[in-house]
């Protein structure tokens, strides 16, 4: 049984991956800019679609993490079996959003685990969590796992395992980029440029290699050491850089995901969620 926190905290997860999807420019992700385009505004609506239909699968996430009060095998093969369900859903609904439903499906678990619980407390729960082997899982790999295999890359799985670092790096991000007087839309976007300078993105080593991938990495690193966005000479490089991306349809959905996954710990108000009803 769902109770009322279970379902803010969804939503709180949702408006996360929605609030994501209208920041811009995102280097070689989709963005609000060219709505005026029709592909472009069927790419975007149905993402946000997408984004919608993960919501009541992440408040039975929530829900189960509340039931269980700990991280157990149990609980690790509920969410996993949650999930799937939701990936079908997700998948009707248009697509999209397979990394960030794991990713936050993690977070807003752990956070129904411990609703008074800090950034690293939660993140240490979801290192618990995705201990345990997903006995229900598909034998067969998918291809961000075969991917992860072939290159050595954390990948989501290895991502969740370590306690979601590069989701806690672009928190720190958040805050230090904010109180340097950036705008939330620079903030945000910081924070994106943090993950993507580190990530071993999937996404990007199956579609531009190994090569690719540290091209974007040196990248979203030269932005930042520029000064950031919220420097003239680190937009005129984010400007190039996502010019650059766009271009050769190379796209880094996997820091996208995490940005997520950073924001709903930043927006959630744990104390008052637990106080609902």
């Amino acid at each position: 049984m769902q109770s009322r926190e279970d379902e803010a905290l969804a939503r709180a997860a949702v408006d996360a991956l929605t609030g994501q999807l209208a920041l811009a420019p995102k280097p070689g992700l989709p963005d609000p800019r060219d709505l005026d385009a029709r592909s472009t505004r069927r790419e975007h609506d149905s993402l946000r679609w997408s984004a919608r239909a993960l919501e009541p699968g992440l408040a039975a996430m929530a829900a189960a993490a509340r039931r269980a009060g700990e991280p157990t095998p149990a609980l690790r093969a509920e969410l996993g079996a949650i999930g799937r369900c939701t990936e079908h859903s997700v998948g009707l609904a248009g697509g999209g959003h397979k990394g960030a439903l794991w990713a936050l499906g993690f977070l807003v678990a752990a956070v129904a685990l411990d609703p008074g619980a800090e950034a690293r407390e939660i993140t240490a729960n979801t290192r618990k969590m995705a201990a345990f082997n997903d006995k229900g899982a598909p034998r067969r790999p998918s291809r961000g796992s075969s991917i992860s295999v072939k290159y050595g890359a954390a990948g989501a799985r290895g991502e969740a395992r370590a306690g979601f670092p590069h989701v806690r790096r672009a928190l720190d991000t958040l805050a230090t980029t904010r109180a340097a007087g950036a705008t939330e839309t620079q903030a945000r976007l910081d924070a994106l440029l943090t993950v993507m300078s580190t990530l071993q993105d999937t996404e990007l080593l199956h579609t531009a290699g190994p090569l690719g991938l540290r091209q974007v990495q040196a990248g979203a690193r030269g932005i930042l050491e520029a000064g950031g966005t919220a420097t003239d000479a680190g937009a005129e490089a984010l400007a190039a850089l996502d010019t650059d991306l766009h271009t050769r349809a190379w796209s880094p959905r996997g820091s996208a995901g995490l940005l997520a996954g950073a924001l709903f710990l930043d927006s959630v108000s744990v104390n008052s969620l637990a106080r609902t009803g």
